[in-house]
This record gives C-alpha cells, structure tokens and sequence, in this order.
C-alpha cells in the first residue's frame, strides 16, 4: 500500500495513545497486531506514545492508520471499525481535556439541549486547536451546525472519491453523546480535504435522534 509522506504536523502524544488504546479496545489484540504488523509500527503494540502533551505524533502516522484499516477490513468494514475507534478514543483520551472538562458541572447539565451540543463541540475545537496542529472551527447553519477542520490528520496527503475521516466522525458522535449526557446525532463529513475540498467539514443536525442512549 501506498503510505502517507511525513506532514509536519502533529497530534499531542496523549490523543495518539488514546487512539491506540481504542485500537485495542475494538480490534482486540490479535487485530491491532496484524494491522500494525502490514504498516511496520509493531512497536506501538507494546510501547504506546506517551501520556504526554509534546506534539510528536505525525499527522501522516494517523492516516497510514486509516488506510490499513480499509485495506483489512475493507472499505465500509472499515469504515465502521473507525467510527468505532473515533468513539472509544474521544472517551478515552479527550473528554477530560481542557474546556470538556466542564461539560459534567451541574450548571452545564441545566442548559437547553442546543446550547449544550454547540458548547460541547466548541470545547473540541478548542482541545484541537489549542493542543495539536489541527485549528477547528464551529459555525451555525440553520438547522444544523458545521465542525470545520482546516486540516486533518485522518485525509492527509490522500485522495479519494468519498470523504476519509470517519474517526473524526465517531469522535464528534461520542463528543455529542458526552455533552448531551446521552443523546445521538447525526454526523456527515460533507466536504473532505481527501476529495480535493480545501477544508473538512462534519455536518451535524441539531435534532437529536430518538431517546438517550444512557
């Protein structure tokens, strides 16, 4: 397979090493083995990166991640095991950073479901643009609100037909799920930076789907 150059850009050692752990959490063992075994980073099995802040952990190491796992499982098998992976590694590694810690306060949990989704993806794009090379914007669009990435790590340096960055998905749809205290939503990246866009935008409805989930 033909892997990503080298960005320059980065994620802090703390978000890589939540990715790993949620790897791990839904692969299993034996599946985060033989997909890092067919992309030579083996060494991450035994030796996460560190629980640190440093950003050390290239952009381009995230998306020869993305790419081995549509090459294991296949282009929709794949693309649910990211949304799987997006999830898990938001609970994991991001939603106690920075301005997301607030989002369990009492306070917090008294505003109107509106206000508490567009705060909470606010407080993502702050974690995002504050702690890694990835600036993330939140805009309103009428029934729906737009989370806007300058740059991901998830496309980078790819091309596709279909937009690629289905972990940022699943960390928007948990980070829905945690301000909401148990919403869904619906999330679609709309425009992708892999299908020749200037920028990757996530669309998300401002209704929630159905019931609570917990």
């Amino acid at each position: 397979m033909t892997l990503p150059e080298p960005s320059g850009l980065y994620y802090p050692n703390r978000i890589a090493r939540a990715f790993f752990t949620a790897m791990d959490d839904v692969m299993g063992k034996n599946g985060l083995s033989q997909l890092l075994g067919q992309i030579n980073m083996e060494a991450y099995l035994d030796d996460l990166p560190p629980d640190n802040l440093n950003r050390e952990f290239d952009f381009s190491k995230i998306a020869t991640l993305n790419i081995a796992l549509e090459t294991m499982y296949g282009s929709k098998g794949g693309r649910g095991m990211a949304l799987k992976i997006g999830q898990s590694a938001f609970s994991r590694g991001m939603k106690d950073f920075g301005a997301l810690r607030g989002v369990t306060a009492a306070a917090f949990r008294a505003l109107p479901l509106e206000k508490r989704i567009d705060y909470g993806l606010q407080g993502f794009a702050a974690v995002l643009t504050n702690f890694s090379d990835q600036p993330c914007t939140v805009e309103s669009d009428g029934n729906a609100l737009l989370f806007v990435a300058d740059v991901s790590p998830f496309s980078w340096n790819r091309r596709s037909e279909k937009p690629v960055c289905h972990m940022m998905v699943g960390m928007l749809i948990e980070c829905l799920r945690w301000s909401s205290n148990g919403y869904e939503f619906y999330v679609r990246e709309t425009q992708c930076r892999a299908t020749d866009h200037e920028q990757c935008i996530f669309r998300i409805n401002k209704s929630a789907i159905g019931e609570r989930t917990r």
